[in-house]
C-alpha cells in the first residue's frame, strides 16, 4: 500500500536547506579583518583575543592575522587572532 497520495506534491517537500555550518578558517591560516572563522549554533567555540561573536553565534576576526585555537577555561575551545608583525 502507498503511504502517500499519488498527486499531492503540495503536502511534500518540507526539507530545509543545509546551513553550511562549521569551521571556515583553521589554526595557522591567515584571516583578514572581518573574515568569518566559524559558523555555529550555540557556543561550540568561544571568542578570544581579536575575535567577536555575531548574533547568530558566528565568530569573526576583528583584525588581520593568524587564527589560533586553544583550550582554555573549563576545557573550552577558544579562538583568537594573533596580529602579524609588519
Amino acid at each position: 500500500m502507498a503511504h502517500k497520495k499519488g498527486v499531492g506534491s503540495s503536502k511534500n517537500g518540507r526539507e530545509s536547506h543545509s546551513k553550511r555550518l562549521g569551521v571556515k578558517l583553521f589554526g595557522g591560516q591567515y584571516a583578514k579583518a572581518g573574515n568569518i572563522i566559524v559558523r555555529q549554533r550555540g557556543n561550540k567555540h568561544f571568542p578570544g583575543k581579536n575575535v567577536a561573536q555575531g548574533k547568530d553565534d558566528t565568530l569573526y576576526a576583528l583584525v588581520s592575522g593568524f587564527v589560533q585555537f586553544k583550550r582554555g577555561y573549563k576545557n573550552r575551545s577558544t579562538i583568537s587572532v594573533i596580529e602579524a608583525e609588519a
